[in-house]
């Protein structure tokens, strides 16, 4: 396995960028774009994954990492608690739904995932540190 050098290298990043584009792809379409509000936020809360994850990796240090992919995971769960909001509205219809839950799920599966790593690795060297 080959050593991460940069953040668009991770994997939680490349599929955070995917459900951005596809939040936004939605959100510029028919009832949803009408209304500013929800279709502001989301975009918001989908750019919040990607963007920590980013700048969490760029720290190069697994206590900050860690933090940022905590906030990263929140903004998955924002996406997805936004969806239901979008489908209750009448904006989305059941299969776009599924479709982006589905993926918003994944986002943070693999986000807590890489924190769960981040937090062994913040552990180990922790443990090694002089007493």
């Amino acid at each position: 396995m080959s050593r991460v050098e940069k953040f668009e290298d991770l994997i939680a990043w490349q599929k955070a960028r995917i459900l951005t584009k596809s939040i936004y792809k939605v959100t510029g379409q028919g009832k949803f774009a009408n209304d500013f509000g929800l279709c502001k936020q989301i975009q918001r809360a989908s750019v919040s994954i990607m963007s920590n994850i980013a700048e969490g990796f760029e720290r190069n240090r697994p206590g900050k990492f860690h933090q940022f992919l905590s906030i990263a995971k929140s903004s998955c769960a924002e996406v997805r608690s936004q969806l239901y909001v979008a489908l209750d509205a009448g904006y989305l219809l059941q299969l776009d739904f599924d479709e982006l839950l589905s993926q918003a799920e994944e986002v943070a599966r693999v986000t807590g995932g890489l924190r769960a790593s981040i937090e062994q690795r913040k552990n180990l060297q922790s443990s090694k540190l002089p007493k």
